[in-house]
């Protein structure tokens, strides 16, 4: 058996360090009944990073956010963007009303143990106000940012529930859903890159 030494041991150890706290956290933040908050793990961003598949409430809630975010920044878009910024919010806001719609209905069927939410996080709403208080070429650049960080969180959040999630019905769903996910995600970042 061959030991570690010098560099290998150093970033083993730090390895260690970094993940066994995260993993700890999600752990008890999972364990603690009726906690109504994201785990420690979702809000971090660890449970990404690890690939760790997120609870049904967090999934549940990460969407009707991200849906609700996506719906009032592209609203906001329709106003004060570009042409090409406009278009992408108008297909934003119809795509995004159409997940809410489907998650509204899944939820409501019984079978998911979890609650819509009907307003922003404060950090959702922090990006919110920022782009309210945002114009012109300042706010295009921001939209767009925004759109490509916020997709790739949905799309993570998508293909970890689509792989492990513990409810059929949602998991089928972020399955089929995850695709359209991933192509809003190449449109973001498209659009990201236009002037």
């Amino acid at each position: 058996m061959r030991t570690l030494t010098g560099k290998a041991a150093a970033a083993s150890a730090l390895c260690l360090m970094l993940f066994t706290p995260a993993v700890a956290t999600q752990a008890s933040a999972q364990d603690s009944v009726g906690d109504k908050a994201k785990s420690m793990g979702e809000k971090t961003g660890a449970n990404s990073v690890l690939g760790v598949t997120p609870r049904t409430e967090d999934f549940v809630k990460e969407v009707a956010i991200g849906d609700m975010f996506e719906i009032q920044s592209s609203e906001l878009a329709q106003e004060k963007g570009d042409a090409a910024t406009k278009s992408f919010a108008a297909q934003m806001i119809e795509a995004h009303k159409k997940t809410s719609a489907e998650l509204k209905t899944i939820v409501t069927g019984g079978t998911v143990q979890a609650t819509i939410p009907t307003a922003l996080d404060s950090a959702h709403q922090k990006k919110l106000d920022k782009l309210k208080g945002l114009s012109g070429a300042d706010f295009v650049k921001q939209y767009r940012e925004d759109q490509v960080s916020a997709h790739k969180d949905a799309d993570s959040a998508f293909q970890r529930y689509a792989k492990g999630g513990e409810n059929a019905a949602l998991k089928d769903w972020a399955a089929k859903t995850e695709p359209t996910i991933a192509s809003h995600l190449e449109m973001a970042k498209t659009l990201d890159k236009t002037k």
